[in-house]
């Protein structure tokens, strides 16, 4: 969460603070004082060494995972023919909508002048750094032999190769490149006034000298604040340009194949709204458990909450739009292929996948109606989390339904999950 001064020079002093978002008891210097006593004390340090240990033995059956999938292949993943993208690229659009998700809300708040955003701001930034980076793991794990993943790069050579520009290995490896590129400049150019205000407070040299080689200098002049201001809604438009690039490159990466149920011109918008459902739900889910486990009531309000419910219900609602529009669409078309993958979205093998969507995605939401419950952060937790759930069950409906029953009977067969695959999965839940 960024500290408050963190603000240009010259706002007013309503929005400086938050205006009916935070007490008018708090002040400028109070702010800062609470957020680098959270920093320097840590006073859930027990709580976090057990998030942290939980975290550290899930990363570890990740590395186990690894280990296993380089020695055996790809195969121990369940994956098979035509089922070829299974949870290795659900998982890996899951982990990139969430990462858009985040990054698009939080600069788009940014550019439109929100400045009760400094209460979410810095959970969103860095959900999207570390969604990115989960992400990343995908596409170099799951090719044949990871061990060249350098080749989807146009390195050097002395062959004076170049590599397959049409290539999704490659559009894969430039879109993690390029939007951790943008999510942690963001990230990072917000935080510099934040550094140097924790180097300021810090007692300990080796502190001062970390946080002050971190703050690059900041001494928060008029100039300092100018060129931050600039720089930071810069990175701010590119952060939502690449978030929308992203999305909507993996439609057209779909939208390359024969499989029906993948060209629907109405899949880039939901990609993109499905990305700020589930980024919008990690942020809910990080804010509540931030809110819980330290002394931030009073910069984490019950009417931040309210507004972060107020954005989840407006975006789920665009998202019931979307589904709701496939469904009429594809049923008044003319293509028998399409509709039969409809009904069997609803009633095949993996029909589990889109009442998963409709359970904890598109009913939840409605809850959020009602304004006690979005302002009760354990109800924003829970919803929160059945959003996230229920977008990972539409990126295994978009991408598995379609593959395993196409055009020719002769090349229909089920995919299976298996025990490797899921722990792959909750290594880089550790891993994040």
């Amino acid at each position: 969460m960024a500290i408050q001064a963190a603000t240009p020079k010259g706002t007013p002093r309503g929005a400086t603070i938050g205006g009916q978002y935070i007490p008018p008891s708090h002040t400028d210097r109070s702010i800062g004082s609470t957020i680098a006593g959270i920093a320097f004390e840590h006073p859930s340090r027990t709580r976090w060494f057990i998030a942290f240990g939980i975290s550290f033995l899930m990363t570890g059956w990740l590395v186990i995972a690894l280990v296993w999938l380089f020695y055996w292949g790809v195969g121990v993943w369940g994956n098979n023919i035509p089922v070829g993208w299974a949870l290795d690229i659900v998982s890996y659009d899951w982990w990139m909508g969430n990462a858009c998700g985040a990054l698009m809300v939080s600069a788009l708040l940014l550019l439109l002048r929100q400045y009760w955003r400094g209460a979410l701001n810095r959970a969103a930034e860095t959900t999207a750094v570390l969604c990115a980076a989960a992400a990343g793991v995908y596409p170099i794990i799951h090719l044949g032999r990871p061990w060249f993943f350098y080749w989807n790069l146009p390195y050097p050579n002395n062959l004076l190769l170049w590599p397959q520009f049409r290539s999704p290995l490659v559009w894969d490896a430039f879109d993690i490149i390029s939007f951790l590129i943008v999510a942690v400049l963001f990230w990072y150019v917000g935080m510099l006034p934040d550094l140097a205000t924790l180097r300021d407070r810090a007692s300990r040299r080796i502190q001062k000298q970390m946080y002050g080689i971190a703050a690059l200098g900041w001494r928060g002049s008029a100039m300092h604040w100018a060129r931050w201001l600039q720089a930071y809604r810069i990175l701010a438009i590119l952060g939502v340009l690449q978030a929308v690039c992203v999305q909507v490159g993996a439609s057209v990466m779909y939208a390359g194949t024969v499989e029906p149920g993948w060209h629907d011109t109405l899949l880039p918008f939901l990609f993109i709204v499905t990305a700020a459902l589930s980024g919008l739900g990690m942020v809910a889910v990080l804010v509540s458990v931030i809110r819980y486990l330290y002394p931030v009531e009073t910069l984490i309000t019950r009417a931040h909450l309210d507004i972060l419910g107020r954005l989840i219900l407006a975006v789920g609602l665009l998202a019931t739009y979307c589904y709701a529009a496939d469904f009429f669409f594809t049923a008044l078309g003319g293509d028998v292929y399409e509709r039969a993958g409809m009904m069997r979205r609803f009633t095949g093998t993996y029909a589990w996948s889109w009442w998963l969507i409709v359970i904890a995605a598109l009913l939840p939401i409605h809850l959020l109606w009602f304004r006690g419950i979005r302002r009760s952060a354990f109800m924003l937790f829970v919803i929160g989390f059945l959003m996230m759930a229920g977008v990972w069950g539409d990126h295994f409906m978009t991408l598995v339904t379609p593959q395993h029953h196409d055009f020719l009977p002769s090349s229909q067969a089920f995919y299976t999950t298996s025990f490797w695959a899921v722990t792959t999965f909750l290594g880089t839940v550790g891993l994040f």
